[in-house]
Parts: structure tokens; sequence; C-alpha cells
């Protein structure tokens, strides 16, 4: 089992380089967020190749009804850049979950402390909003992914994946900013309950997709069965309502299981034609991005990377586990970017509808360290969150922090 094992001492000796970075004022936030662990990959192949198998070719409909095909669409460079245009905010302790507000400002999640604090978009200043009742962190548990209501303005619902001392749920609370600062966060409301739990993979990202339905990302705890029976939530993505019911159009009526056979998702995305993007981590050899489809199987145990088995759904790209450990991904500038945890460096995948039109681009490559959730702000703009107070990190001084870029 790899990130899994939970210490630092399996991800070896590293080195890395930082710059700098002065305070940088943000403007506007509009977004997809997505967030792990892993120890030494296979030797050979490159990145996004594994052993050589066609990408798979989409042919169902996403749960928004649009077609999942690539037929007319235009393929980003082959080469693209990323420029780190500043530091929004810095001596964050485990930020994992992020959701922005509708003015700019985000909300972030530390897993550790199972905290929620507010950061100033214009300012990088940080103030809890507070804490949420009955998280349990340990090991890769804890506070995890953050979403807002797709009726924010109206409901200030915030929504929290988070470890207790019996499952992982989700819950959702009231947030009142004309609360005392600490005190602004209402009782939570459970909607869904009953998500394994483990030491490790625990899952834990969550979005609202553009069907303002709810997903979310879990693990399979380590017990790999899991993630083949469909009656468990542990190795699946879930496809749930506002109010954690099953959704018309999932596989089976009376589930919100959407797809299963995962290890451990942690980041979730859509590109402009509504496709759903997942990243998981793999064992010993291949970590994964997934073109997801309703009802589909990706594999584990029986499957990791690129096996072509009859009835098991191969990844778009795969990479060897030392170069990714993949968290947190979003879709920008016809490319998926996904953060790497042990892997320290973003991930380019440029895609011509759900097709890679060149191998996957390194950037960052040990700059920041850990890298845990990706955010894509509109445009060129993403924000991409450090994660090296995490336990296996090599925290310096400032960390965590969360850094602005504009891609290509």
């Amino acid at each position: 089992m790899r990130y899994g094992q939970a210490h630092k001492l399996y991800e070896g000796p590293r080195t890395r380089t930082r710059g700098v970075l002065a305070a940088f004022a943000l403007a506007g936030c509009g977004a997809l967020l997505a967030a792990g662990c892993a120890p030494a990959g296979a030797p050979g192949a490159k990145p996004g190749t594994s052993p050589p198998r066609a990408a798979p070719t989409a042919s169902a409909a996403g749960p928004s009804g649009s077609p999942t095909g690539d037929a007319g669409a235009a393929a980003p460079p082959a080469k693209g850049s990323v420029t780190v245009t500043g530091e929004l905010a810095k001596d964050l302790e485990s930020p994992w979950g992020v959701a922005p507000l509708p003015d700019g400002d985000l909300l972030v999640a530390s897993r550790d402390k199972g905290t929620i604090s507010r950061v100033a978009a214009a300012t990088g200043k940080v103030t809890p909003i507070g804490k949420v009742p009955g998280v349990a962190p340990g090991g890769e548990g804890g506070l995890l992914g953050l979403a807002l209501s797709p009726s924010f303005a109206s409901d200030r619902m915030v929504y929290a994946y988070f470890t207790t001392e019996s499952d992982n749920r989700i819950a959702r609370m009231r947030y009142d900013e004309h609360r005392d600062a600490g005190q602004q966060l209402g009782a939570p409301d459970t909607v869904l309950r009953g998500i394994p739990k483990g030491l490790v993979h625990n899952g834990g990202r969550i979005a609202f997709g553009p069907d303002k339905m709810l997903y979310a990302g879990t693990g399979e705890t380590g017990d790999t069965a899991l993630a083949q029976d469909r009656k468990s939530l542990g190795g699946k993505i879930l496809r749930m309502t506002p109010d954690g019911q099953p959704v018309h159009g999932n596989p089976e009526a009376d589930s919100v299981v959407y797809s299963y056979g995962h290890r451990n998702v942690q980041g979730l995305a859509w590109d402009k034609d509504k496709r759903l993007w997942a990243a998981e981590f793999g064992q010993n050899t291949w970590d994964e991005l997934n073109l997801i489809e309703p009802g589909a199987n990706y594999g584990w145990p029986e499957a990791e990377g690129k096996a072509g088995k009859p009835g098991l759904r191969d990844p778009v790209a795969v990479w060897k586990t030392d170069e990714a450990s993949p968290s947190g991904i979003a879709w920008a500038q016809g490319s998926v970017w996904m953060a790497g945890l042990k892997g320290e460096r973003l991930w380019r995948i440029p895609l011509a509808g759900a097709t890679p039109v060149a191998e996957p681009e390194a950037f960052l490559t040990g700059k920041y360290g850990r890298l845990r959730t990706v955010i894509a702000l509109g445009g060129d703009r993403l924000l991409l969150v450090t994660s090296e107070t995490d336990g296996r990190g090599s925290p310096e001084a400032g960390d965590d922090r969360i850094l602005t870029l504009t891609v290509r």
C-alpha cells in the first residue's frame, strides 16, 4: 500500500528550491476544485503512457445530457506555460479543501485542525470562521473537501467532507458573516453518512457539477474489495442531490454510486463540454487521470493503469507514482491541470475533447514542495495550494501557501 502508509519516511530524501513571493491582490473568483499520497513508481515509460493502449473513446452522454465525443474540439498547443504571479496567503496549517466565494475571497479547510478560515483576496488576511463539529483527524483523514451550494447567494450553505470517529460524511452548514469571527458556522446538517473511513484512502473531494448535483470522490480505505462492491460507498465517485439523495440518471435509481473501481479519488473537474475528469492514486505503479462516465468500472484492484481488460475503463493518462500522487485538478485553457503531492509538480494534460494532444507536461518541479489543490478562476488564472504541513512534507517558513498562477 502506498500513501496509505502514513509516514514521510516512505517518501525518501527530497530537495526543494523556493522563491520568495510578495503578496498579490486577487480579483474575482469562480471555480472548480479539487487534492493525497504515493511510494516509488515503476521504471520505464514516460508520464502519460504506461502500457501503450489507446485512450478511451467517450460515447455516452454526461449527466447534463451533453455529448462526450470529440467532434469539433479545438486543440490547445502541445506546449504550455505557467507563471507564478503572486502569493495570496501563507502560514496555513494542513490546507485541503478550498471554496471561492462570490466576492473573490476564499474559504479554506484545515484538515488537521478541523477549522474553516476565510482568506481575503485583497490582503491575504486569514480569519477563522468556525470549527466543524465531529471532525476526527488522523492519518489522511480530517476536514477535507469544501464546496458552496449552487444557491449560496440565498441559502449561504457551505458543504464539507470530513472524517468522524465512525465514518466519512458530507454535511452542510450555514455561513453567517454577521456573527463574531470563529462563530460564523451554523450546526452541521448531515447530507450523507456511512462513507467508509480509514487511516488512509479517505478520498475527500467534493464539487457541484454543471447539473447542480453534488459529486464526491471516495477511497477504499486500504480494503481493496470495497472498490468493486457496488453496495459500498468506498472507492467510488458519488452523485447526489444537494440533500444527499440519489439522482435520476444515476446507474442505479436507489444509489448515489456513479462510477466504481476506484482506489482513492481526490481530484474532480469538468471541462467546457461538461465532461467529468477525476484523478486518483495508484498503488505502486501508475497514478491515473480518468474520464468519468456513469456506471463505468475503473478497474481497481483488478487493474492499475492501462490494462486493456474487457469491461474495465482504462485511464486517459498515467504517471509513475513518484512523479505524481495526484490530488486536486482543474480545467483551464483546454487542459486539465493536476497537482502532485509526492511528485511536487503541477502537471498539464492538453486535450482535444477527450483525447490528449501531447504528453503531459510538468511545471514547478520541486519549487514549492507538495501540491494539494488547484482552483480554476476563469480564463488563464489558477490558484495552487501547497501541502507541506500535512505530516509528509518538509515545511519551511511561510508554509503552507496559496499561489496565484497564469497558465497557457
